[in-house]
C-alpha cells in the first residue's frame, strides 16, 4: 500500500469557529504489525447540488503502541474510541494513566458543578481571605521599620509586578477549569499534580496554630466582659513584683529593665501560663481553657463550611465585613488620642535612604505575597464556584486593592494607638512598637485598659481579630476539602463527612499549640509552615501553567471566559517576572535564615531540624508524585514524559459547551490534495496533543505518538 506523504500545520482560530469538516480514522484490518497502524483519513463533504456526497482518501502513517486502539480521530476529543462495532466508549485518566471508564466522565458531565448564589459572595469570601491577622500586626510594623512612607513605593511595585499578576492568574485558572487544587493539574501538566499535595500539607499545617490563635482572641474577649477588663491591674495573682500599670499611674522613675506592663504579664502568665513551661523543649499540658476556646472555634468553622458555599458564603457577610467596621471605628477613637497625631506622623515619615537596601524591597514583596494568599489553593477553590463567564479580571483588580487599602488603614489604626502609648509611657514609638501576637494581645490591650469605657472597646477590638481570623480559615480549609472532593470520588455526596474528618485532623494538630508554651509551637510554625513551601510551590505553578501548558494557551482560556485576551503585560509578568522574583525569593528565604528567637529565647537546632521537615513535607510531594507517574505510566521514557507534561483530560463543561471552547485549526496536507480541519482543543495521549502550542514535525520520533 503506498502512502502519500503529509504535514500537519497548527494554527489557533477564534472563539466559537464550528466545525468545517468532520474526518474519521479508520483501522485497516489488513496489517498485523502491532508497532504501526495505517490508518485511512476519509472525508465527507457535500460538493454537488444533487445531495452526492463525494469522498476522498489520504494515506497516514499513524504510530501507536502495541494492544492499543487508535482513537476515532486525531483532531477528536480523548474521551471517545472507536470500537469494531462502531459504537464509542468514554476515556478517562487517572494518575497520569489512561483508561476506558464509561460511567467516570458520565458522573462528571451530569453532577453540574456548585455556582455562588451571590457575586457578592464570592468577593466577599476573596476579600475576607486576603484580609487576615497579617494585615493588622504585620504590615503597619513592616512599614515603619522600612522606610516608613517610602516603602510604600517598593510595596505597590512587588503589588503591581508579583502579587496582582500571581492572585489574577489562579482566579483565571480556578474559574475555567472548576476544580480543586489537586485534579487541576491533569488538565494543566499531569507532571505536576504533587504541587495539589503540598498545598493541601501546607493549608492543613497553617490551620493547625492559626486557629489557636484566634482561640486566644476568643480567650480574651469573654475575659472582657467584666465591669473591668482583667489586665488593667497589678492586684492578680498571676502579676509579679515587676508589673507595672499605666492605668494604676506609670511612674517612668519607677520603671526597671525587668519591668513588665499588666497587658504583658496577662497574657504571658495567665492566658499561656508561661511560666508553667520552658521553652520548646518543655511545653507542658494543654490548658482546658485554651482546649474548649479552640473547640468553640472549630464548631463555628464547620458549620460554616459543612454545606459548602451555601453555609460560607453566608457566615462571610458577617466575618468580612465587621472588621472594617470596627477599624474605622477604632481609627476615629484612635485619632482623638493625645500623641496619636506623632504615632501617625512616625508610621508614614519617608525615609528615602532605606530604599537602597534589599532587604526593604524583599520585606514588600514577601508582605504581597503573604498578604494576598497565592499557592494556598484558596483562590483555585473559591474561584471554581463562580459562573464561567463572570469576570475574574475585575475581581482580581478590586479584591487586591482593597487588601492593600486595609493594611495601609490597619497602619493608621495600629500607630495611633502605638502614639498614644509613647504619650503615656513616655518611651519612643520604636520601643512600644513589635509585630505579630505581641502587638495585639500585649500592646493593643494596654492601651484599650486606660480609656473610658476600656470593656466596650475591648470587645469591639476582639471580636474584630476573630472575624479577621475565621474568614482566613475558611478560605484555607475550603482549599482543602474542595481538591479533595474534586479528586477522591469516595467522599462525593459525603461533605459533611470530609470537613468533620478535616475539623478534627487540623483540632488534634492544634492540641500541643494550645499548652503552656503553646507560642514557642505557634512561632515555629509560623516561621515553617507556610512562608518558604508556598514560595516554591507559586514557582512551580508559574512554571506549570505560563512554560508546560503555555502562556498563549493560557490567555486563550481567559478569552473564551472573558471575550478579549490579556495584555502583553500579563504575560510578561506571568512568563517572565513571576518566575523571577520567586526564585529570587525562595533562595534568599533560605540564605538568609538565621534560625528562630522569641522574647529573648533561642530555639535550640533539634528544633529547627523539625521546622525544616515540617516545610520539607509540602515540598517532597512534587518530586514523589514525577517518580510515581514515571513508574505508573506505560510506554518508553520518551512517551512518558510526553503524557506527564501534556493535559490529560479537559474540563466536561468545556466539552459539553462547545460555544464555550477554543478551537484550533489543522491543515492535513498532501501532494496533491489539502483539507482544512477545525477541531476542539483537547489532548490523546495516543494521538495528536491538541494542547501543545508547537507544530506537529512529520518527521516525529517513532516512538512517540503523531
Amino acid at each position: 500500500m503506498n502512502v502519500k506523504p503529509f504535514t500537519i500545520s497548527y494554527t489557533r482560530s477564534p472563539v466559537d469557529v464550528q466545525f468545517v469538516n468532520q474526518c474519521d480514522v479508520l483501522e485497516d484490518e489488513n496489517l498485523t504489525d502491532d508497532n504501526k497502524v495505517q490508518t485511512t483519513v476519509k472525508k465527507r463533504d457535500n460538493k454537488n447540488n444533487e445531495g452526492k456526497k463525494k469522498e476522498e482518501k489520504y494515506y497516514v502513517n499513524y504510530k501507536v503502541e502495541p494492544n492499543r486502539r487508535t482513537s476515532k480521530s486525531p483532531m477528536s476529543p480523548p474521551n471517545e474510541l472507536l470500537l469494531k462495532n462502531g459504537e464509542t466508549k468514554n476515556e478517562t485518566k487517572k494518575n497520569g494513566i489512561i483508561s476506558n471508564d464509561e460511567e467516570s466522565l458520565k458522573e462528571d458531565a451530569s453532577n453540574e458543578r456548585e455556582t455562588w448564589g451571590k457575586k457578592s459572595e464570592f468577593l466577599l469570601s476573596v476579600i475576607g481571605f486576603a484580609v487576615d491577622l497579617g494585615n493588622v500586626w504585620r504590615f503597619p510594623y513592616i512599614c515603619y521599620r522600612n522606610g516608613g512612607g517610602a516603602f510604600l513605593i517598593p510595596y505597590f511595585f512587588m503589588l503591581i509586578f508579583l502579587g496582582l499578576p500571581l492572585f489574577y492568574m489562579e482566579l483565571a485558572l480556578g474559574q475555567y477549569q472548576r476544580c480543586g487544587a489537586i485534579s487541576i493539574w491533569n488538565r494543566l501538566c499531569p507532571m505536576f499534580t504533587g504541587l495539589g499535595y503540598g498545598i493541601c500539607f501546607v493549608a492543613t499545617f497553617v490551620g493547625m496554630y492559626y486557629n489557636t490563635v484566634i482561640a486566644w482572641a476568643v480567650y480574651y474577649l469573654f475575659a472582657s466582659f467584666r465591669s473591668e477588663v482583667p489586665w488593667s491591674h497589678c492586684n492578680n495573682t498571676w502579676n509579679t513584683a515587676d508589673c507595672v500599670s499605666v492605668v494604676d499611674g506609670y511612674n517612668v522613675s519607677l520603671v526597671t529593665n525587668n519591668s513588665m506592663l499588666a497587658a504583658t504579664e496577662f497574657y504571658l502568665f495567665r492566658v499561656l501560663e508561661d511560666q508553667k513551661a520552658y521553652g520548646i523543649e518543655s511545653v507542658g499540658s494543654p490548658k482546658w481553657q485554651m482546649v474548649l476556646c479552640l473547640i468553640a472555634v472549630f464548631v463555628i468553622v464547620y458549620f460554616s463550611l459543612w454545606k459548602g458555599i451555601k453555609s460560607s458564603g453566608k457566615a462571610v457577610w458577617v466575618t468580612a465585613t465587621v472588621p472594617y467596621v470596627v477599624l474605622l471605628i477604632l481609627l476615629v477613637r484612635g485619632c482623638t488620642l493625645p500623641g496619636a497625631k506623632d504615632g501617625i506622623i512616625y508610621y508614614l515619615r519617608p525615609q528615602w535612604d532605606k530604599l537602597l537596601k534589599v532587604e526593604v524591597w524583599l520585606d514588600a514583596a514577601s508582605q504581597i505575597f503573604f498578604s494576598l494568599g497565592p499557592g494556598f489553593g484558596t483562590l483555585l477553590a473559591l474561584s471554581s464556584y463562580n459562573k464561567f463567564h463572570n469576570n475574574c479580571y475585575i475581581d482580581a483588580v478590586a479584591t487586591a486593592t482593597i487588601n492593600c487599602f486595609t493594611s495601609v488603614l490597619a497602619g493608621f489604626v495600629v500607630f495611633s494607638v502605638l502614639g498614644y502609648m509613647a504619650h503615656i509611657t513616655q518611651k519612643d514609638i520604636d520601643k512600644v512598637a513589635m509585630e505579630g501576637p505581641g502587638l495585639v494581645f500585649m500592646v493593643y490591650p494596654e492601651a484599650l485598659a486606660t480609656l473610658d469605657g476600656s470593656v466596650f472597646w475591648s470587645i469591639l477590638f476582639f471580636v474584630m481579630l476573630i472575624t479577621l481570623g475565621m474568614d482566613s480559615t475558611f478560605g484555607g480549609l475550603e482549599a482543602v476539602i474542595t481538591a479533595i472532593m474534586d479528586s477522591f470520588k469516595v467522599v462525593k455526596g459525603r461533605r459533611e463527612w470530609l470537613v468533620l474528618g478535616v475539623i478534627i485532623y487540623c483540632f488534634l494538630g492544634s492540641l500541643p499549640s494550645t499548652t503552656n508554651g503553646g507560642q514557642y509551637i505557634v512561632s515555629l510554625l509560623d516561621r515553617h509552615a507556610a512562608p518558604i513551601p508556598l514560595i516554591c510551590i507559586c514557582f512551580c505553578e508559574a512554571i506549570a501553567v505560563n512554560w508546560f501548558y503555555g502562556v498563549q494557551h493560557f490567555s486563550n482560556d481567559i478569552q473564551s471566559m472573558l471575550g478579549f485576551q490579556p495584555g502583553i503585560f500579563w504575560k510578561i509578568c506571568w512568563a517572565f517576572i513571576c518566575p523571577i522574583c520567586l526564585i529570587v525569593l525562595f533562595i534568599l528565604s533560605i540564605y538568609y535564615y538565621d534560625g528562630i528567637e522569641l522574647n529573648g529565647y533561642v530555639y535550640p537546632q533539634w528544633s529547627l531540624a523539625i521546622g525544616w521537615t515540617i516545610s520539607s513535607i509540602s515540598l517532597i510531594c512534587i518530586p514523589i508524585y514525577i517518580i510515581y507517574l514515571l513508574i505508573v505510566t506505560p510506554g518508553t521514557f520518551k512517551q512518558k514524559i510526553l503524557r506527564m507534561i501534556r493535559p490529560s483530560s479537559i474540563p466536561s463543561h468545556i466539552e459539553q459547551d462547545k460555544s464555550r471552547h477554543l478551537y484550533d485549526k489543522y491543515e492535513i496536507s498532501s501532494s496533491n490534495v489539502g483539507t482544512t480541519v477545525n477541531t476542539p482543543v483537547s489532548y490523546n495521549a495516543e494521538s495528536i496533543s491538541m494542547y501543545s502550542p508547537h507544530q506537529v514535525d512529520k518527521n516525529q520520533d517513532t516512538n512517540d505518538s503523531v
